[in-house]
């Protein structure tokens, strides 16, 4: 195992290393291009060291906490209700997948035309047509999806495979022991896909329009299953949530970290992090549970959670002490937002608040726009 002390030496030395000219030469030019002497560049890179330093102390004390911090549950969310695992002091971890299996066959039958669309979205017309939707739907966008085009049918072997699986599903969906009106909903998903399949397959054309008149005519079965996951995950994380909670007593359960890993498109209102709030003490849920959107699914979803965790957990301590009169700042240090934001924003002319309650095609000040966007002139 590696010590602090030794993990604070061997980046020091490193660091040293690079100093004093044991490692990759100096470059002789600033970031802008201008020349600096000897002397200038060794100022710097003494400058460099400072920060060096601090970042080695600071990743020995993280490496130090993420051993320590207790009680946790990390949670990975996945395609069957996610993995839950919990962390406390002085006892192995255990890991649990608590969703009942009728959460993922709902779904599985609820994401249906989603399959159907990634099968034939590259083949659309890049023009949004004459839809009651058409405003909300960013031409741009399609122009990147639909690469292909409607100048090849392409689509039509794909499209009949994934037909060959859903056939498969609608023959064996009766046997699968699922409550009556979930069955009923899926049968009318698979059969409303099917149709469609085999009347855009027989024409060997689709269009924007006609693929909405087949997803609106699922939607009131997709909503069923959605009622019955809903309530396969609630049944499933609460009963785990209650085990815990006797497990590890009201004492440590009052200071439960939750890390709820996720990727971006479900890290805000996440299903589990709603669940879990509730079962939390309501004072500290604020700040003890995180949403932790991930770029891809981790190889150790536990490890990331911890370690990021433990940075949190760290800073919100640094924090105050590092910044004891400036309130904002020290917010801003332990929270979601770059250290610089507040001061970044005063200098462009902007408030915090205002940048929080920007709309999302607003432009921030001083960024360039084209001629035909420019104000008029007073």
């Amino acid at each position: 195992m590696v010590t602090r002390r030794a993990f604070i030496d061997g980046v020091s030395a490193a660091g040293a290393a690079t100093i004093l000219g044991g490692a990759p030469p100096v470059f002789a030019t600033t970031r802008a291009g201008a020349a600096v002497t000897d002397a200038e560049q060794k100022a710097r890179d003494a400058i460099r060291a400072a920060n060096a330093g601090m970042r080695a102390n600071y990743a020995a004390l993280k490496s130090d906490l993420i051993g320590r911090l207790s009680p946790v549950i990390v949670v990975q969310n996945d395609a069957t209700g996610g993995t839950f695992t919990l962390i406390r002091e002085g006892s192995p971890r255990e890991s649990v997948r608590p969703v009942p299996e009728l959460f993922e066959l709902a779904k599985s039958i609820s994401h249906v035309p989603q399959g159907i669309f990634s099968t034939l979205a590259a083949y659309l017309s890049d023009k949004v047509p004459h839809l009651p939707n058409a405003g909300r739907i960013d031409p741009h966008d399609l122009d990147m999806v639909a690469f292909e085009g409607p100048r090849t049918d392409g689509w039509t072997g794909p499209l009949q495979a994934y037909a060959a699986t859903l056939t498969t599903a609608r023959r064996q969906l009766g046997k699968a022991g699922l409550p009556p009106e979930l069955e009923g909903s899926c049968a009318r998903i698979l059969d409303e896909a099917l149709s469609f399949i085999r009347d855009s397959v027989r024409s060997r054309t689709f269009d924007m329009a006609s693929f909405e008149e087949f997803s609106a005519r699922t939607y009131p079965g997709i909503r069923v299953n959605m009622r019955y996951a809903a309530a396969a995950q609630i049944s499933g994380v609460q009963g785990l949530m209650r085990r815990w909670r006797a497990a590890i007593g009201e004492e440590a359960w009052e200071n439960l970290y939750t890390v709820v890993l996720s990727i971006w498109t479900t890290s805000e209102l996440n299903q589990a992090s709603i669940i879990i709030r509730r079962c939390m003490n309501p004072a500290k849920a604020a700040t003890h549970l995180i949403d932790l959107p991930t770029v891809e699914i981790p190889r150790d979803p536990v490890f990331v959670a911890l370690d990021n965790l433990a940075r949190i957990v760290q800073d919100n301590v640094s924090a105050e002490l590092v910044f004891p009169t400036d309130p904002v700042v020290a917010d801003a240090f332990k929270g979601k937002e770059d250290l610089l934001s507040v001061e970044i924003l005063e200098q462009m002319g902007e408030t915090a608040g205002a940048a929080r309650m920007a709309s999302p095609t607003s432009r921030p000040s001083g960024c360039p726009v084209r001629k035909e966007e420019a104000p008029p002139a007073p």
